[in-house]
């Protein structure tokens, strides 16, 4: 038996950011690996300039995820006033100081959002580490910083409703959760997504590699992994 912990993620809008091209930026229908560890650096307090503090977290951590209805996609078209490209080497640390800029120009882009998407986060940790789950439990029940699901424009919906499970397995343990009675579940399957590990519980359907783990958060660097997926919910 090990312990893990499990939280929901809902909200009549979410954005969890997938590789962009041009003035495309595309939202996948469940959290990524970066997106939940800024999720929890969020809960704890941590700046995004402490990158000792973020990368023993994403040391530490590891997900699972039970998506429970992908939710519906919302486009959305956004102007944005933006500085030209500087030749010479200038940093805008903030949007104050774009705006700041004498010259403007506008560039185009279309937004993913998410309507009504549903998953369920597991989350375990590393042996001996100086984490521990109550205290991650109570920092997502009273956190240091907002949250939100991907952009700041989409706040939760619920509460995140925290539990600690002890289960044989990880699918087991996202099984066994208990959903917020407000929340009334259109889809009768589920999907699994995980990192990888010896103790899902469930056989993958095919793997795919996703660019989402964080290298620095500074230079916005993200270097490849291995997502594990099984769709609706056979038989093990």
């Amino acid at each position: 038996m090990q312990d893990y912990l499990l939280f929901q993620l809902y909200g009549v809008l979410s954005a969890w950011g997938d590789q962009a091209v041009g003035g495309e930026r595309p939202s996948s229908h469940h959290p990524s690996r970066s997106a939940l560890l800024g999720f929890l650096a969020a809960a704890m307090g941590i700046r995004r300039d402490e990158n000792d503090k973020l990368e023993e977290l994403s040391r530490r951590c590891h997900f699972a995820i039970k998506l429970h209805s992908p939710g519906h996609v919302l486009r959305d078209f956004h102007t944005t006033q933006v500085p030209p490209a500087i030749k010479k080497i200038k940093h805008l640390y903030t949007r104050r100081n774009e705006l700041g800029e004498s010259k403007l120009g506008t560039i185009l882009s279309y937004r993913e959002y998410r309507q009504d998407a549903l998953s369920v986060s597991a989350l375990w940790l590393e042996e001996n580490s100086e984490i521990s789950l109550n205290k991650l439990l109570y920092n997502l029940t009273h956190p240091g910083f907002h949250l939100y699901l991907g952009r700041k424009s989409c706040p939760l919906s619920l509460p995140l409703n925290p539990q600690i499970i002890s289960a044989e397995n990880i699918k087991t343990a996202l099984d066994n959760y208990e959903i917020d009675a407000n929340i009334k579940i259109l889809e009768q399957t589920a999907s699994y997504f995980w990192e990888k590990t010896d103790n899902m519980g469930c056989k993958a359907d095919f793997h795919v590699v996703r660019y989402d783990h964080p290298r620095s958060r500074q230079r916005w660097q993200f270097s490849s992994r291995l997502e594990y997926v099984r769709l609706n919910d056979k038989d093990v």
